[in-house]
């Protein structure tokens, strides 16, 4: 499975790091971004900005791509 994040609809509020902190991350523009360990898919982010989900990690990726205010987060399966 893989995750990434629409940067057009995210609102910033961060509950998805919050959520599963080892998948995303806020940076200084203050939206979401996903991450594979120390990569951060930020350049240029979206959909090009696939990041591999850890099978541990799952159930915390959908719970914040439930709760996401903004609706941006999107699972793919491989």
């Amino acid at each position: 499975m893989k995750v990434w994040i629409d940067q057009d609809l995210c609102t910033g509020d961060g509950l998805c790091e919050e959520i599963a902190p080892d998948v995303f991350t806020l940076l200084d523009d203050g939206l979401a971004y996903v991450k594979d360990g120390a990569k951060v898919f930020s350049e240029p982010g979206g959909a090009t900005g696939l990041a591999n989900i850890p099978d541990n990690l799952l159930d915390a990726v959908v719970e914040s791509a439930e709760e996401c205010p903004g609706e941006c987060i999107f699972i793919e399966a491989d």
